[in-house]
């Protein structure tokens, strides 16, 4: 029996940063109410002078666990900057001694992919920094890549390099549809690197490249939890949506995910 377990990211109303940066409680019951077990806020959806009581305290009003923190920086030159450094030490506490939730590292692009190798260089020594003080915390780091046209880890040769020296203390997170969207298989990807797979980040895209609601593009998604569930994957499998209609209404895009969850994906993890 796996202990697949499905959780909710707050991309979708990160699309409207304004109208919903700091609305936790509101996120955290919609999620709920949507079906799902966990949450994974990114930071910056925290709101100003987020606190670690702040970000438990809806989590328990509603049963809800924290599956991850995910904590994005530039992380450009060889070593964390004074801020980010700060920022990671903050997430860090705020994770320690919270059952099971783990820290989700992400880059912000950049405006393009010159100076390739460095720049992949620098921001694989800032992740290790990130996730050795964490580490003795008791805290575990994941590595999420992405894929917009300046990300340093965006297609498969790039894969293959952040795969060869990313810390072997750090996960692999991988996201079906940045994969999709960087030209890979995103079930050739995962089953390549199932030894690393910690985490899993789950969104669709049409044939276009445009990003579809859940469900509705070309990604195969029952096909790679099917996968993770036969390999007995013990993490979060956590849905997003970036399609224009979550943007328009992204309450009702997670409502969709709790149901794709049900109707879709659970039924293949038995």
């Amino acid at each position: 029996m796996t202990d697949m377990r499905f959780a909710c990211q707050t991309y979708s109303w990160q699309l409207t940063v304004d109208a919903y940066r700091g609305r936790l409680d509101h996120m955290i019951s919609v999620s709920a109410e949507a079906g799902f077990t966990g949450f994974e806020p990114e930071v910056v959806m925290l709101g100003d002078d987020w606190t670690v009581s702040g970000l438990r305290s809806p989590l328990a009003d509603h049963g809800m666990r924290l599956a991850a923190l995910c904590l994005v920086q530039a992380w450009s030159g060889p070593r964390e900057t004074a801020a980010e450094a700060a920022e990671a030490d903050k997430v860090i506490e705020a994770v320690a001694g919270t059952d099971g939730a783990i820290i989700n590292l992400c880059q912000y692009p950049g405006p393009d992919r010159t100076h390739l190798r460095a720049r992949q260089d620098n921001l694989l020594s800032c992740v290790d920094a990130v996730s050795a003080r964490a580490a003795a915390a008791g805290v575990h780091c994941t590595f999420h890549p992405n894929s917009p046209a300046g990300s340093v880890f965006r297609l498969d040769a790039d894969y293959a390099y952040l795969l060869a020296n990313l810390p072997e203390r750090i996960g692999f997170t991988p996201d079906l549809g940045h994969l999709a969207k960087g030209g890979m298989d995103p079930l050739e990807v995962v089953r390549r690197h199932r030894d690393r797979v910690d985490h899993v980040h789950v969104k669709d895209m049409h044939a276009d490249g445009s990003w579809a609601r859940t469900g509705e593009g070309i990604i195969d998604i029952p096909a790679v939890v099917k996968f993770l569930a036969d390999t007995d994957f013990a993490g979060w499998i956590v849905l997003e949506d970036e399609s224009p209609q979550a943007e328009a209404d992204p309450d009702r895009a997670v409502t969709h995910n709790g149901a794709y969850v049900r109707d879709a994906l659970e039924p293949v993890t038995r």
